[in-house]
């Protein structure tokens, strides 16, 4: 069902059961997988591709050109996953020759009102970015991640599987996997040990790694005590995940526990 007030371009594919409400924008390179709903007044353009099931609410730009001034008008692409709820005036760019030229956006996710993913992102499963949340350019989001509300992420950070972010904080370092963090500048506060019980993970597996945490995080030096630690939780892949994490990007700055 395509309302007779939208412009939908000749050369989009439209897949079946495709909902399309009044004053909607559909470009040419555009493709919306089965049972898209756009429910009125989005705007969707570029080589986006819409994943089955996703809903998109007014006001949604999606598709449009980086905000970034090197930026040349290079090819590029954006991808969103399936069953994705896109609220008011979320805004999602795709990517940009220095970030590999896409924007990846994974399965199940709620991008609520006004957040905005930018160029270059990768964005995981079941991820829930809350209220005027911004994402900048090349931002990491693993699995099964929450941002809280007016909180904003800073360009190339990379943020965990499972990890919390609390509303209102400005996350300028890398969190871990399983993380919760806070503050004015992003803080740790400990492991997210309820998200970890929802899950159900053996809840042995969920102490050793509220164990490893501390001692990860004893001082400064986490590869000097990722190092000491070496070889003692190798069976438990909680464990092996945050180090994993930590060891991947060693240029990345690391979010830690505030120092007493």
């Amino acid at each position: 069902m395509i309302h007779k007030s939208s412009v939908i371009d000749a050369k989009a594919k439209i897949g079946k059961d495709v909902k399309i409400g009044p004053f909607c924008f559909v470009g040419p390179n555009v493709q919306l997988e089965n049972a898209v709903e756009l429910i009125s007044s989005v705007h969707i353009e570029g080589n986006t591709k819409i994943g089955r099931g996703t809903k998109i609410y007014p006001f949604a730009s999606i598709g449009t050109s980086p905000q970034d001034l090197k930026y040349k008008g290079e090819n590029n692409s954006l991808e969103v996953g399936i069953n994705n709820v896109i609220r008011e005036y979320v805004t999602i760019n795709p990517g940009t020759a220095g970030g590999g030229s896409k924007t990846i956006i994974g399965n199940n996710c709620l991008f609520m009102i006004s957040s905005h993913v930018a160029h270059d992102c990768k964005i995981g499963n079941n991820v829930v970015i809350a209220n005027n949340v911004p994402l900048g350019g090349h931002v990491i989001i693993e699995d099964s991640v929450v941002i809280g509300g007016n909180s904003a992420v800073q360009q190339f950070t990379r943020i965990g599987r499972l990890a919390m972010i609390g509303g209102m904080t400005g996350v300028l370092k890398d969190v871990i996997p399983f993380g919760l963090s806070f503050g004015n500048r992003n803080y740790l506060k400990g492991i997210n040990l309820i998200g970890l019980r929802r899950k159900k993970y053996d809840n042995k597996k969920i102490m050793e790694l509220d164990q490893a945490y501390k001692k990860i995080f004893s001082s400064s030096n986490l590869h000097e005590n990722l190092s000491q630690i070496n070889g003692e939780y190798k069976e438990n892949e909680l464990v092996q995940e945050v180090t994993k994490f930590i060891e991947k990007d060693k240029k990345r700055p690391i979010c830690s526990p505030l120092s007493e």
